[in-house]
């Protein structure tokens, strides 16, 4: 474990070095972030999961420095140009930008202009002319015209010569931190239209001739923008005052107004131009890249994870339905744990005669396997279906609900879909989906692919692998926080558990199909493969109810059991009594029970536990409802307040269904100021809100919306 990354993190964190060293040694042993966050706090000092994720990644960042450090000494050692002061510089350097510029000079070059230049032997004049003493460069570069070297005059020999300093110029370090700090500070995204392309790329019309301060930018136009040049529409510089770069360079390497030193001061503008310039395009271009990816991840990351906390209708028998004009609406019927037993196609909106037998058929349905709640997905015929619906006289208290069906396509399309209904169409998997997804948004949102569920903002344009893994780290800790029922939890939804993975979670699948429920947690370690580290890091995120040992069902970890036993032992009762009796857990002395190993807050953590064990941290469920007599775009009208579900955030605002079938967008004008700084602090995914409507625009199917009552108000006066 290197100490001086140890030392530097705990400092950048403001941790202890102790802290960040235990946390280091957990995730080398192969700990997840959910297990260290939930089970070793006396360890980390009571970590949470956001904190050990920074350790985690700045350690990977410092890792991946050391290894290219590394490279670059066994480069420059190969070719005998390492010296102690250069070796001293690399070890120092404490950025991958800092240590590639250091690099620069000595890294093998493919032929450039320089290198011609030297190899005709120019590189005498050209020091003789970057000295700037008191010297006729003509009269010197004479001596060097050499017809066989291809220097045919003295303008050759001179034009040689800069090339050498405009390189040298390129590689200077200090030339490098400052016009990169100018790029950084100064520099302007500049895009116009590709001449011809006007018309095709009419959706990029706000960049046909646009500037922004690369400072300044947000996320969403720098992606917007490299989209648009990427498809051919745009082109796009980036570049600071000329001037200003060029007043830098000069300060660094021209002296006085001799004739040598107007040759360097062509040489740093040639430089400037053909070379420093470009390359700081380049590296600004990443860096804003990088910058843009990491905030449009960012919110895309917590987007996904308020859709997958969205409150739970529980363990119901549904019916759900997945809609459709020409082709019938699909339904099927889902027992309380969701397995399929039954399904066929309605046909209720293509006649009359095929809306009364539809009736029928839903109330008989309805009756026959004691249907609880009716899912209707929200995409075509969707709110006339749910209007047919809700005007039937249906048995007992049936809720009716709209399920975003976001993705459920894709899941009826998938290896998953085949293998859980090998001898289903896709269209009876997708109102399965839209079933089980009101059932349990968890537990069927993590088998789509996160880009496909319809939240987030140019996924398509981000770093790919860093999507993933955020949003990978995302289903992790909402899997994990929220606990899996282990008899019931698919094979995708078991390989999120801390310490399982696909193999292991296939393999408890494979066992509980073979063996029959799981009747303690104890049982897993019969599990092929589940080795004892499995079974350390998974234990605690498992459920069994109704199993040999009340606390499985709890997020007590087996390796406390042992904890809560002593404390109903020493209080005369059983763990049964301790987990019904407020009483007898108010008369529990924590202190008494302090170790080496355990502490306050693990112990806590046990006692919440015992007041409500395996308690769903998610939200209670509540039924909505949209607006009725609004199904389609032409009904809505500006002024109208509507009721709606946040269905995405964006760096420019949010979206909300409003029950129309096409989204409406909350400008971030029309939302709170503090909205640009903590979008989701504002509004969530899945938050039901009022909007009121402050524009239709039917030609291009946009609806602009307002949660500002003033801003609203105001609109509609000045109509």
């Amino acid at each position: 474990m290197n100490k001086a990354h140890i030392s530097k993190i705990a400092e950048e964190l403001n941790l202890t070095t102790n802290q960040v060293l235990a946390t280091a040694l957990l995730l080398d042993e192969g700990a997840t972030v959910p297990f260290i966050a939930r089970y070793r706090k006396e360890v980390t000092g009571s970590l949470d999961e956001v904190a050990i994720r920074v350790i985690r990644d700045r350690f990977t960042r410092l890792r991946e420095l050391d290894k290219r450090r590394e490279a670059i000494l066994r480069s420059l050692t190969e070719r005998g140009k390492l010296t102690d002061e250069l070796k001293e510089e690399i070890l120092q350097a404490e950025s991958m930008t800092v240590l590639e510029d250091i690099y620069l000079p000595f890294r093998p070059k493919r032929c450039t202009r320089a290198t011609i230049a030297k190899e005709k032997g120019l590189e005498p004049l050209a020091d003789r002319i970057f000295a700037q003493d008191n010297i006729d460069p003509a009269a010197v570069a004479e001596a060097f015209v050499d017809s066989a070297k291809g220097v045919d005059s003295v303008e050759d020999a001179l034009s040689g010569a800069r090339d050498i300093i405009a390189e040298r110029v390129n590689e200077d370090q200090k030339a490098r931190a400052g016009i990169r700090e100018l790029f950084a500070s100064k520099g302007l995204f500049r895009t116009r239209v590709v001449s011809g392309k006007e018309e095709e790329g009419i959706k990029y019309k706000d960049y046909f001739d646009f500037e922004e301060p690369v400072s300044k930018a947000p996320s969403h136009r720098i992606l917007a923008m490299r989209r648009g040049e990427k498809e051919g529409f745009l082109i796009l510089r980036i570049a600071p005052p000329e001037d200003e770069a060029l007043a830098i360079l000069e300060s660094l390497f021209v002296r006085g107004e001799g004739a040598a030193s107007r040759q360097v001061r062509m040489a740093v503008h040639d430089s400037y131009k053909r070379l420093l310039s470009i390359s700081m395009e380049t590296e600004i271009r990443l860096a804003a890249k990088k910058r843009a990816d990491e905030a449009a991840i960012r919110v895309f990351a917590e987007n996904l994870r308020q859709l997958l906390l969205a409150p739970p209708l529980g363990q119901k028998n549904v019916l759900a339905i997945d809609p459709g004009f020409r082709t019938g609406c699909k339904v099927v019927c889902l027992d309380r744990q969701g397995k399929l037993i039954h399904t066929e196609t309605i046909y209720l909106h293509q006649s009359e005669k095929g809306s009364s037998e539809s009736a029928a058929r839903i109330i008989n349905l309805c009756e026959r396997f004691k249907v609880e709640a009716i899912a209707i997905g929200n995409g075509t015929a969707g709110r006339e279906t749910e209007a047919f619906i809700r005007k039937l006289d249906l048995p007992g208290e049936i809720q009716i609900v709209m399920v975003n069906e976001s993705g459920a396509s894709v899941y009826s399309a998938s290896d998953t879909a085949r293998e859980e209904f090998p001898d289903r169409d896709v269209t009876v998997r997708g109102s399965v989906s839209i079933g089980r997804r009101l059932m349990d948004p968890l537990s069927e949102l993590v088998k789509i692919d996160p880009k496909s569920i319809g939240v987030g903002q140019y996924q398509h344009d981000v770093d790919q692998g860093a999507l993933k893994r955020s949003l990978d780290d995302v289903v992790i800790s909402c899997v994990n926080g929220v606990g899996v029922e282990v008899n019931t939890a698919s094979k995708q939804l078991l390989m999120y558990v801390s310490g399982l993975g696909p193999q292991l979670a296939g393999n408890i699948v494979e066992y509980r199909n073979e063996h029959g429920p799981f009747r303690s947690r104890k049982e897993l370690n019969k599990v092929s493969k589940l080795g004892p580290k499995a079974f350390e890091q998974a234990a605690g995120f498992l459920r069994i109810r109704d199993g040999e040992n009340p606390l499985d069902a709890s997020a007590v970890h087996p390796e406390s059991y042992h904890l809560v036993d002593a404390i109903a032992r020493d209080l005369g009762c059983s763990v049964p009594d301790l987990i019904q009796d407020e009483a007898l857990r108010n008369r529990i002395d924590l202190t008494k029970y302090v170790t080496d190993r355990v502490g306050l807050p693990t112990l806590n953590d046990i006692l919440k536990e015992l007041a409500k064990p395996g308690r769903d941290p998610r939200e209670k469920f509540e039924a909505f409802s949209f607006a009725e007599g609004i199904e389609k775009i032409e009904d809505v009208r500006p002024g109208m307040k509507l009721p709606g579900v946040v269905t995405n955030i964006t760096a420019f605002g949010s979206f909300v269904d409003i029950g129309v079938h096409q989204d409406g967008l909350i400008h971030i004008s029309q939302l709170s100021d503090s909205f640009v700084k903590n979008p989701n602090e504002v509004v969530k995914v899945h938050q039901k809100v009022t909007v009121t409507v402050l524009d239709v625009d039917l030609k291009r199917r946009r609806i602009s919306l307002s949660l500002k009552k003033q801003s609203a108000d105001k609109s509609f006066k000045e109509r």
